[in-house]
């Protein structure tokens, strides 16, 4: 479809850039004491592109812009999946004391080029809008990490963030190149085909092309050993963008590698539907199970080492990348189904957590396990919810997150025996990771001294710690309407050259 065809189907990403443009003239017109207006206006606007994602056609599924990017349901999940999490931290960025000294504005335009980097990322199919998304979202990412100019962490974090990030995507610019001068073409079909039609002398190349390509995507989802930037920048940024950076960027990486792992370098048999598989000759599923299996379990044993709770979920989420990572080698239908389900759950508990970390750091000023002894006693919503939380993220039931590592073991086992190993050390990691999780908890209700006075968060804090809380209990007994949504989000566009 040409570029004049395309903006009739491209209107969501219009109407976003429409939010931004907006934001930022208006942050102009205003004082610094009411920045955060700004943010209202981007909430506003996000709930008009999603209600536009929502009704768009389903049925259409085709190439925008000269085969750069995709119209699909796959990416359509994506989407509003990102939305979600840009809203949901917007709003509690509005009541963060982290950003009462600094004008906002260009903080909420900033998320908002974010998200329109994201949608990129997860419609791209060509190599070249591959890059592009993805330094987009990391440009932002790295402001947004240094946000806070006062503070010289978070001025480290953005340091060490921009170094790790543009030595990871030079990298990846390295093997795509490799891949480009393989094939001839940027277009993830047309590469597929030249692929398959080469013979075994060109494997090597191939591999040494995915090896530097996984470099990019693993500094994404921050799996091992691409990991390292992820404790100092999640600890010195700004605690709500540590939690979007938790989430956010680690969706829109996973869906680009479940469409590059298996229209590029597969057959892309697993994105026909449930039941299917890809098939391949070159090894990168062994490649990917060895990346889960050691990122899962340098993400848990580093953990429990922690005592600060911000640096702690940081190692948490690394582990959390492991554990969605298992699925990628199964090459099946149902482990792009489970990948899918595990980031809705992930989604509501990881960042549930990261607002009680927000909602303690605004009363204590400290993100230490001192800073929550007692914490259960004195402020009941914040500690039910917080132990809501940790149980979930250790996958216990009956919580969302037992429901994600289910679906994720179980796509594991229907892969066949060959992956039950995978199944047996992630069990494992879920077991040492009940340690440092259920830690939080000893510490809240356990440790300190019980206080006789009760406290409150401020509304909007306490509202969406039941936004986040209740869905991580509900989903982990009635998931049934977000399994359906997924499996009809299971279609993809698939071009036969």
């Amino acid at each position: 479809m040409n570029n004049l065809q395309s903006l009739s189907y491209f209107y969501p990403e219009l109407l976003l850039t429409m939010v931004i443009l907006v934001a930022i003239i208006y942050d102009l017109f205003i004082d610094s004491s009411e920045s955060g207006k700004v943010g209202w206006v981007l909430v506003f606007g996000l709930v008009l592109v999603a209600i536009s994602i929502w009704f768009q056609d389903s049925s259409k599924v085709t190439t925008l812009f000269t085969d750069a990017i995709v119209l699909d349901p796959f990416s359509t999940f994506f989407k509003l999946l990102i939305i979600l999490a840009t809203i949901f931290v917007s709003i509690v960025s509005l009541h963060s004391g982290e950003l009462e000294n600094y004008r906002k504005g260009e903080y909420f335009s900033l998320l908002g080029i974010i998200t329109f980097g994201l949608f990129l990322m997860v419609s791209s199919i060509d190599l070249i809008m591959v890059y592009v998304s993805i330094e987009i979202v990391s440009i932002m990412s790295f402001v947004l990490a240094g946000y806070l100019k006062k503070n010289t962490r978070s001025n480290e974090a953005a340091l060490k963030y921009v170094v790790y990030g543009a030595f990871s995507s030079g990298i990846m610019l390295f093997g795509l190149s490799y891949i480009y001068g393989l094939t001839g073409s940027t277009n993830f079909f047309q590469i597929q085909q030249t692929f398959a039609a080469s013979g075994p002398e060109s494997n090597s190349a191939i591999l040494i092309a995915v090896i530097m390509v996984l470099a990019g995507f693993g500094y994404k989802i921050s799996a091992v050993p691409f990991h390292f930037w992820t404790p100092d920048v999640y600890e010195g940024a700004p605690t709500t963008i540590t939690a979007y950076l938790s989430i956010a960027p680690k969706a829109g990486a996973l869906a680009m590698m479940i469409r590059f792992f298996n229209q590029v370098l597969a057959d892309g048999g697993a994105m026909v539907g449930m039941g299917s598989f890809s098939s391949t000759d070159i090894p990168w599923p062994s490649i990917l199970s060895l990346l889960a299996v050691l990122t899962m379990t340098v993400g848990n044993v580093v953990a429990i080492q922690q005592n600060n709770v911000k640096r702690m979920l940081a190692y948490s989420s690394i582990a959390h990348a492991g554990y969605m990572l298992l699925a990628m080698p199964v090459m099946s239908g149902e482990s792009v189904y489970a990948i899918m389900v595990y980031l809705v759950m992930y989604l509501f508990m990881n960042l549930g957590a990261f607002f009680v970390v927000i909602t303690v750091k605004n009363r204590t000023n400290g993100e230490t396990f001192d800073d929550y002894k007692g914490l259960g006693w004195e402020m009941p919503i914040v500690g039910i919810s917080m132990t809501l939380f940790m149980v979930s993220l250790t996958g216990l039931p009956p919580t969302a997150g037992f429901i994600g590592k289910f679906y994720i073991f179980a796509s594991l086992i229907q892969g066949g025996s060959a992956f039950y190993w995978l199944v047996i050390i992630g069990g494992i990691n879920s077991v040492i990771s009940l340690y440092y999780y259920l830690r939080v908890v000893k510490v809240m209700y356990f440790d300190g001294e019980r206080k006789d006075s009760l406290l409150f968060p401020p509304r909007v804090l306490s509202g969406m710690l039941l936004v986040t809380a209740i869905p991580t209990l509900v989903l982990g007994i009635y998931w049934v309407p977000i399994a359906e949504w997924i499996q009809s989000s299971l279609v993809f566009f698939i071009q036969t050259i």
